[in-house]
């Protein structure tokens, strides 16, 4: 495959496939993805471009082992729940996962899905969807067969504006009410200087949303309720780290302002 050229926001799909193509690599990785570095080899890219901070490279590893444990616990409850993967970007978590029952929806961009159908192939119960998330006819694709309901969305919410985010919660709470939404979000300190991030610098991409409280997502719906604040100093993975990052998230984890500064949240619908 020749050099890809993605613009903007597209282009960050490159970083957490790079970094957990890199961490597979290792002795004893935080995660273990072997169709990442499948793609990584098969694509002529010079992801030194990327620019990705160790300490980035960590987070992206943790934040998507912690989405693996999130949907692997609750498949172990409901085995034949649907998953919706929103901005799936590169991401096989479905690869990673797969249970032989669950039913899994990939969308992203159509050129992002078109370079994804050149690594995967779908199936009766895999599926790729060419869209944007705020396009919002794809909800009408999904036969949810009244099937429990898993959406997620890594790394996607701070880079929608807090108007699309309310509606695209809105939105699914009326098309799968019940269903669980799982996502990872700055609080607004961090979304605001994050834009000065190396890696975003050169992606071009764009941070617009964060939130100090997840308990104000449930003030926007009655119905929708906060299950799960995580955060990534409770990790078991940092046992995996050298001495100084262990370090690092030990003392992240004593002060609030910096614990909260990116978290995973569990929302019920």
């Amino acid at each position: 495959m020749g050099q890809i050229k993605l613009t903007e926001e597209k282009e960050t799909l490159l970083i957490p496939l790079y970094s957990k193509a890199a961490e597979t690599k290792k002795e004893n990785p935080i995660i273990y993805d072997e169709k990442a570095v499948e793609i990584i080899n098969s694509i002529e890219y010079d992801h030194t471009i990327l620019n990705i901070p160790t300490k980035t490279h960590i987070t992206i590893c943790i934040r998507a082992k912690q989405f693996d444990n999130y949907v692997k616990n609750l498949l172990l409850k409901e085995p034949k729940s649907i998953v919706v993967n929103l901005g799936c970007g590169l991401d096989s978590r479905f690869d990673r996962i797969d249970n032989g029952t669950v039913e899994w929806f990939d969308l992203d961009f159509p050129d992002v899905i078109q370079l994804r159908r050149s690594f995967f192939e779908e199936t009766n119960r895999y599926h790729l969807i060419p869209s944007s998330v705020t396009d919002y006819n794809w909800l009408n694709l999904i036969d949810h067969k009244d099937s429990p309901i898993i959406v997620l969305a890594e790394g996607l919410f701070m880079y929608l504006r807090e108007n699309e985010v309310k509606e695209l919660l809105q939105r699914l709470k009326t098309t799968y009410p019940g269903s669980h939404l799982i996502f990872d979000s700055f609080n607004k300190l961090t979304a605001k200087n994050i834009n000065k991030h190396p890696s975003i610098k050169k992606t071009g991409a764009h941070v617009y949303w964060g939130i100090d409280n997840a308990k104000d997502i449930e003030k926007w719906d009655d119905e929708t309720k906060l299950k799960d604040v995580w955060y990534f100093s409770q990790s078991d993975e940092i046992k995996k780290l050298n001495a100084w990052y262990r370090l690092i998230f030990k003392v992240v984890g004593l002060f609030p302002i910096a614990n909260n500064a990116h978290r995973i949240f569990v929302f019920q619908l």
